[in-house]
């Protein structure tokens, strides 16, 4: 069960964090430019409250992105984050996620899946015993 103040939702993505782990979900047809890169990443780090997680950023949901939200994401996205599991299920956008990690070089690592199970068992590698963030 996820409390009103573990769930944060914006126009773009839905947020909430389980066991540790933040989950992001990008709601269905979702466009991500630079204004929608600026806001989810403002409002991401905004609801952590200062704290690192891992992040599975389930982006089933984006159907286009520019370069200038590429980059943004690339740049500032991975603030307050120690390990991304990217969840894709179509072909189009595991040739844009493996391109993005190509050519946008994200600064934490970060995998591509196509199911949540192995996903959060890569970002579950970032969490010890206690609870806490291992650095990579």
């Amino acid at each position: 069960m996820i409390a009103a103040h573990d769930f944060y939702e914006n126009a773009y993505a839905q947020f909430w964090i389980v066991d540790g782990i933040l989950f992001f979900k990008y709601k269905p047809k979702t466009v991500i430019d630079f204004k929608a890169a600026q806001l989810v990443v403002t409002d991401r780090i905004h609801f952590q409250r200062e704290r690192t997680f891992p992040v599975l950023c389930d982006i089933r949901g984006v159907v286009d992105t520019d370069k200038a939200g590429r980059d943004y994401l690339a740049q500032s996205g991975s603030v307050l984050t120690c390990a991304v599991g990217l969840i894709v299920d179509e072909k189009v956008l595991l040739t844009i996620s493996s391109f993005y990690l190509q050519f946008s070089k994200p600064s934490v690592p970060t995998q591509i899946f196509t199911t949540e199970a192995p996903a959060l068992n890569y970002l579950k590698s970032f969490i010890n015993a206690k609870g806490l963030v291992i650095s990579p």
